[in-house]
């Protein structure tokens, strides 16, 4: 078993700063409850690649640290008889890291293919929602010797931010362990489950501390209106207007997907991944003048393009979803779980020239971060918690179901990174398509991006081409050496 060294606490030090709220907020409570049509199920895998089978008995120990040092990973939702408050994160009085650890054996040749295969079933199960939110395998029998795990989490758990903030105690900087968290080796006793009585007390007191903090933001927010309205009164008006604008825009319900093609939905998935050199796609945005996230979803919308035009039914917009980082220095970036906006826009995915269609994806994408109601989103979505069931099931089957497509971005690590003696060559991200026919993610890592697309079989019938006509867009944009 490698020995990690006692001078390389940076990594769980970090972990164990995270600040992890009991109570869900209003975005996480949106996702957890919105399962209850399972095709809004809000799972996010992660598959790596490593050069060699690891230390087992290291990655153990490594869960252990990591389950130690991240209070979140050993908590279930539990929720007041009453539901007066959100979902809470307890403690699990029965948390066993046996459970969540699990060992599979690869079949096929062993290829990247093959272990796609193996998490997709993973991919579309439901969680155990009395366990805490996480399932980790290692999978040995890829070819070359080589491994791989697939992790899957909750998204009420953590944004992708977050997870990679999350699973530091999982890795190193070396093939010895320098670098990896604290070898804790054993757990906190966890104290009892709360009483009925202890859930409904503390609920009270949350929505009365809640009711507080917000009175208090609103009479400040009000107070500096009515400042506004006796010296500027037309431009206070004017604020009104468009917040109650912006307010209308996140919250429109959408009845129908753009795409002519890609229309059901059900609760099977399709999982592909490539990779493209992270200089590659910079490279590109410094000469159409955009940024690296630019390029994507300018790479993507031309491979929905070229999806769509294959089966004779060209789109001239799609509706898509991209989240939008919320996450500020103020914090220092350590607050725990979800952190960002669900944005929606119409994407121009009938533009050829790849400098015009920038442009566009760039505009639509500046009008969405400067909504104003984005500022005030948790307070939305706390109305639309307030909502009856039925209500509140309608608006989000409005909202999610009829996009098209989502695109996110997230950053990793920029070298390599070792976990339990094996070196991590590869990590593919898929977030949920939670209503949406496929979501297409970027993890940047050591250099490379590694794309993941995750697809709705019953939207994309043939998912191996719609990956193909994304790789080929992504290839066109890239520069040809002479």
């Amino acid at each position: 078993m490698s020995q990690r060294v006692s001078e390389s606490n940076h990594s769980a030090s970090d972990s164990k700063s995270l600040e992890f709220e009991t109570y869900m907020s209003e975005s996480d409570t949106l996702l957890w409850v919105g399962e209850r049509d399972p095709r809004l199920r809000s799972t996010i895998v992660t598959v790596w690649l490593l050069d060699q089978m690891p230390d087992l008995e290291e990655m153990q120990s490594m869960l252990m640290d990591a389950a130690a040092a991240v209070p979140r990973l050993r908590q279930r939702v539990v929720r007041d008889p009453l539901e007066i408050a959100p979902p809470r994160w307890e403690l699990d009085p029965n948390f066993d890291p046996a459970f969540h650890f699990r060992k599979l054996h690869l079949g096929g040749t062993g290829e990247l293919r093959d272990l796609f295969d193996v998490a997709e079933p993973i991919a579309m199960q439901a969680f155990d929602k009395d366990r805490p939110l996480w399932e980790y395998y290692v999978v040995d029998g890829l070819s070359e010797g080589r491994a791989g795990v697939i992790m899957k989490l909750h998204h009420a758990v953590s944004d992708g931010v977050g997870l990679v903030k999350m699973t530091k105690s999982l890795v190193a900087v070396d093939r010895d362990g320098t670098g990896a968290g604290n070898a804790v080796r054993s757990l906190p006793v966890a104290p009892r489950a709360s009483t009925k009585q202890e859930l409904t007390r503390d609920a009270l007191q949350h929505r009365v501390e809640f009711g507080r903090k917000t009175t208090e933001r609103l009479l400040s927010g009000g107070a500096s209106f009515l400042g506004k309205l006796l010296n500027k009164p037309q431009e206070a008006l004017e604020g009104v207007r468009e917040m109650a604008g912006s307010i209308g825009r996140l919250l429109e319900p959408i009845t129908e997907p753009k795409s002519p093609l890609m229309r059901d939905r059900g609760m099977s998935l399709a999982l592909d991944g490539f990779t493209i050199p992270v200089e590659e796609l910079k490279q590109v945005g410094r000469e159409l003048t955009g940024s690296l996230n630019d390029v994507f979803v300018t790479a993507v919308s031309g491979g929905l393009r070229r999806y769509h035009e294959h089966f004779g039914k060209p789109a001239d917009e799609l509706n898509m979803m991209m989240p939008i980082n919320l996450r500020t220095t103020d914090d220092g970036g350590l607050k725990a779980g979800n952190q960002f906006a669900p944005s929606r826009m119409l994407i121009p995915v009938s533009i050829e020239d790849p400098q015009e269609l920038l442009r566009a994806v760039q505009e639509r994408v500046r009008e969405q971060r400067n909504e104003p109601a984005l500022a005030y989103l948790e307070d939305i979505m706390g109305v639309m918690n307030g909502l009856p069931n039925a209500a509140l099931d309608s608006l989000m089957e409005g909202m999610t179901t009829a996009v098209d497509f989502v695109t996110s971005n997230v950053p990793g690590p920029r070298r390599a990174i070792y976990t339990a003696g094996a070196k991590i060559l590869q990590q593919y991200p898929f977030g949920p398509p939670a209503g949406a026919a496929v979501n297409i993610t970027l993890f940047s890592y050591n250099g490379i991006c590694h794309i993941g697309i995750n697809a709705d079989r019953s939207a994309v019938s043939d998912p191996a081409l719609l990956s193909e006509c994304i790789q080929k867009s992504f290839a066109a944009l890239l520069p040809t050496e002479a």
